[in-house]
């Protein structure tokens, strides 16, 4: 499992622009930057749909005042997915890029996949974390079930 003080693994994420998928790599989004990514069960789920993803729309500019350049929301979900969630949200994509990985490889990379079964099988832990050039320097993992220390304000308070 990722720590800190880790540097990110390599791999790819796609996100739905217009009509197409594009797919981004690890190099690309943290390298040389700092950004907050926050991770979610799975999209239009309750606990994501309701509080996690809505806190960091409602703190999007004051995390990004306080140097972050990115702020990426990421699922085991598809572009289309992550992008219809998106807008049911009206998610400023200048705030947050909503991120999909599609068939969990990078999440099982991070080592924070879970096997959900019937539910959904393959799925991501909900977590956040700072990346500053690369390197995780804030990590906050939830317990199965909790929604205690990934949230935005959380992520704020540390910054």
């Amino acid at each position: 499992m990722i720590k800190l003080n880790d540097k990110m693994p390599n791999g790819e994420l796609q996100q739905l622009i217009s009509t197409s998928s594009t797919t981004h790599t690890s190099a690309e989004l943290f390298n040389d930057k700092k950004v907050v990514l926050f991770a979610v069960p799975g999209a239009f789920t309750p606990t994501c749909s309701n509080s996690h993803l809505p806190g960091y729309i409602m703190l999007a500019e004051q995390i990004k005042a306080k140097g972050v350049e990115a702020i990426i929301c990421l699922s085991v979900n598809d572009a289309f997915v992550m992008n219809a969630w998106g807008e049911a949200h009206n998610v400023n994509k200048d705030n947050i890029m909503m991120l999909a990985d599609g068939d969990g490889a990078f999440t099982q990379a991070l080592g924070l996949s879970t096997e959900t079964g019937s539910f959904g099988g393959l799925r991501s832990q909900r977590y956040s974390m700072l990346i500053t050039n690369g390197v995780v320097t804030k990590l906050n993992i939830e317990q199965p079930k909790s929604f205690n220390v990934s949230d935005a304000q959380t992520m704020l308070d540390a910054l």
